[in-house]
């Protein structure tokens, strides 16, 4: 693999306004236009949002706006085919543009690859930008605690043992009257050292110290329930009863409730009220506070992830009890036609599950729509290509029956071989 084109381009860490419009003035309207050359990786939609995403970061900078991320370009070769990945913190572009308006859009040709062009007007939203980057940076940080915390089962575990032996106490802190600021800059030091600790229980204190110095400070309770909730993981990995780790929940369900009371608008605290909700299978409430996380911040993609998870499981749940049409009106709140194209992969198994349902509710050909989506983006899914089979032999279309028998035999499934003339 051999490195065909790089464009790096740092923009300045900071909130920057040049030429800055009159006080009282909050939006400014600008044209911008911008184009991008498809990869062999992208789709149609996928180059179509992405050269729109890039004329709407030009729209913001060019209405003064320096955004706080870095943005590059990277096309790789490899094959004979290239592929181009764009890394760009669009929840900043995305708080600010509140209108987009396409004057213009085109398609053409350069050495045999696809360009697309697009003019918009923006509305571009001034205002909201300093809150929307200082929202980015603690999201930043309590997402990089949140990865930290799943990616050390191993030492965690003997961990967990020990903080059952040991129930933490609680400490006196001593805050000196009229000493607020003082406190305030104490708990964000207590609770930077919670973020770097990989001891749960010296991370539990750290965060607790830190939220009693400043009752009104989020992150303290944030990073206190998100590593409650690592410790059911555990416990639960290690095949531990409901009853053993009920308090860890009840203790994340009270730290959540209690930062979005601070802070309704904290993206982090509705993601693990949403997954203290899971823990508890209230799936009504799981999917209510992952739905709120993408109505605060569509980027959120880990509450995506883990709406796609509960509205899969609910439904899986209902048609085992043969509660059909039920079933459909779950999955049909994740599949929409407002789902990117991108998240379609995610959603192969909701997919999967609502041919079968649509089996039952003799529907076969929703039912082929569905099994076709999901070998479209899974093509190696013998599964699927033995039950689209099934359907066509039942259509008495043979040749398309024949041609996912033979594609599923050729992935290894038996029952597809041994249905082979």
């Amino acid at each position: 693999m051999k490195l065909h084109q790089q464009l790096f381009c740092p923009l300045i860490s900071a909130l920057i306004l040049w030429g800055a419009p009159a006080m009282g003035a909050s939006t400014k309207i600008v044209i911008a236009d911008s184009q991008y050359v498809m990869a062999d990786g992208d789709t149609l939609a996928a180059a179509e949002e992405k050269v729109l995403q890039r004329a709407q970061r030009k729209a913001v900078e060019e209405a003064g706006i320096y955004l706080e991320a870095t943005f590059h370009d990277v096309e790789k070769e490899s094959g004979g085919k290239s592929t181009q990945a764009s890394s760009l913190e669009i929840r900043t572009i995305a708080a600010a543009i509140t209108e987009t308006e396409i004057l213009e859009s085109r398609r053409s040709f350069e050495r045999d690859r696809p360009v697309f062009f697009v003019r918009i007007r923006a509305t571009v939203n001034i205002s909201s930008l300093a809150e929307a980057i200082r929202r980015l940076q603690s999201d930043q940080q309590l997402a990089q605690h949140f990865r930290q915390l799943q990616q050390e089962n191993h030492q965690l575990r003997s961990q967990l043992q020990e903080l059952q032996q040991q129930p933490i106490g609680v400490r006196m802190l001593a805050i000196e009257p009229g000493g607020k600021s003082a406190a305030q800059q104490r708990a964000r030091m207590l609770l930077e050292t919670a973020l770097h600790t990989h001891n749960l229980r010296d991370k539990i204190q750290l965060s607790t110290d830190a939220a009693i110095l400043d009752d009104r400070y989020v992150d303290p309770l944030i990073v206190r329930g998100q590593t409650y909730l690592r410790l059911v993981s555990l416990a639960f990995s290690q095949q531990a009863q409901p009853s053993d780790y009920s308090d860890h929940l009840d203790k994340a369900r009270i730290d959540f409730d209690r930062a979005i009371t601070l802070d309704d608008k904290n993206v982090w605290a509705w993601v693990g009220k949403g997954d203290t909700f899971t823990w508890l299978k209230q799936w009504d409430e799981a999917t209510a506070a992952y739905e709120q996380v993408l109505d605060l911040d569509p980027f959120t993609d880990i509450a995506r992830q883990r709406l796609i998870g509960a509205y899969t499981t609910q439904a899986r749940r209902q048609a085992e009890t043969k509660s059909w049409q039920q079933a459909l009106a779950t999955l049909k709140k994740l599949m929409n036609a407002q789902t990117p194209e991108s998240w379609i992969p995610y959603q192969k198994e909701a997919y999967a599950l609502r041919s079968e349902i649509y089996v039952k509710l003799n529907q076969p050909e929703q039912a082929i729509e569905d099994l076709s989506t999901v070998i479209r983006v899974d093509p190696t899914n013998a599964t699927a290509l033995v039950n689209r089979a099934k359907l066509y032999r039942e259509r008495l279309q043979g040749r398309l029956a024949k041609d996912d028998l033979e594609r599923a035999c050729v992935l290894g499934s038996n029952p597809a071989c041994e249905q082979l003339p």
